[in-house]
């Protein structure tokens, strides 16, 4: 009786939502551009891959030699999005603001990359993503550096979700990759660092962005 219950409070959301025109548009325009950001920004990572960057003495990372971690990394970050998703689609109004949310963090992302090219830590352990491979040049990347996508995902969730338990788990993934990829020397220091700051204006524009202009219409 609990699933069934479950199950009509699910569908009877998404009606109530999809009844609306508006909300209609929202959801297919949004969908688009992040499609479209993707498939661009797979593109944009070869190009920054094969353009010269510039390295400094991190004084961080310079305090210890990287470690592999690579499985904690890929792990945390792809069951925090399972996690976002199962819970995020049963609110359609919250999934949508999460999607506008990461679109916007996918634009300052590639901004910051283009304004900051960057080569990795010499002494860097490989990040081999098998997700980004399969959609990106088939190479191991290792010049998408400003700012952590990785660390700014997971904060962002953080700042979308609405219940405590999520909000702790999102944090803790955070944290961990963020500091993982630091002990990894996947990233310097500013990277990781700066990622919160990123996720958090995202969230505050697309916010803007739809009371000021998308809730007009």
């Amino acid at each position: 009786m609990h699933d069934i219950n479950k199950k009509a409070k699910f569908f009877k959301a998404w009606k109530i939502f999809l009844i609306r025109k508006h909300n209609r548009k929202e959801l297919f325009y949004t969908v688009i551009l992040l499609a479209l950001l993707i498939f661009s920004f797979t593109r944009f990572l070869n190009y920054i891959e094969l353009r010269a960057g510039f390295s400094f003495s991190d004084p961080l990372l310079i305090l210890f030699k990287p470690i592999q971690l690579t499985w904690i990394i890929f792990g945390l970050i792809y069951i925090g999005i399972i996690i976002a998703l199962i819970n995020f689609i049963k609110d359609p109004l919250q999934l949508l603001a999460t999607f506008q949310a990461i679109l916007i963090l996918g634009l300052f992302r590639t901004m910051a990359m283009y304004l900051l090219p960057l080569n990795p830590p010499s002494d860097m352990i490989p990040l081999n993503d098998p997700i980004v491979q399969m959609l990106g040049p088939g190479e191991i990347l290792t010049k998408d550096l400003f700012f952590s996508g990785h660390t700014s995902t997971l904060f962002l969730l953080f700042l979308v979700a609405d219940k405590k338990v999520l909000k702790v788990i999102f944090l803790v993934f955070a944290v961990v990759v963020g500091i993982s990829v630091l002990l990894q020397h996947v990233h310097y220091s500013i990277d990781v660092f700066s990622a919160p700051f990123f996720a958090y204006a995202s969230v505050k524009f697309a916010t803007y962005i739809k009371k000021r202009y998308l809730l007009k219409y």
